[in-house]
């Protein structure tokens, strides 16, 4: 029996460079940063991570192959 249940490994969004923009939003309140996918038709924001550090933002950008994310507040 686990105590804590399975750890699950990371889901990946499905990214298409053509219909999405990757952008991170920030919280002007409490300074929350969410990396994920805007759809350029739509303006749907689809959250992928949240940002901590600089180590998760290039894990995030590795993980996708994006160089630049667009700031939201």
């Amino acid at each position: 029996m686990h105590m804590f249940g399975k750890k699950r490994a990371a889901k990946t969004v499905p990214y298409d460079p053509a219909k999405q923009i990757p952008v991170l939003k920030c919280s002007i309140c409490n300074g929350e940063q969410v990396a994920g996918f805007k759809d350029m038709r739509t303006g749907k924001f689809e959250e992928v991570m949240l940002i901590r550090n600089a180590q998760d933002l290039n894990a995030f950008q590795d993980l996708y192959g994006v160089e630049e994310l667009q700031k939201e507040y």
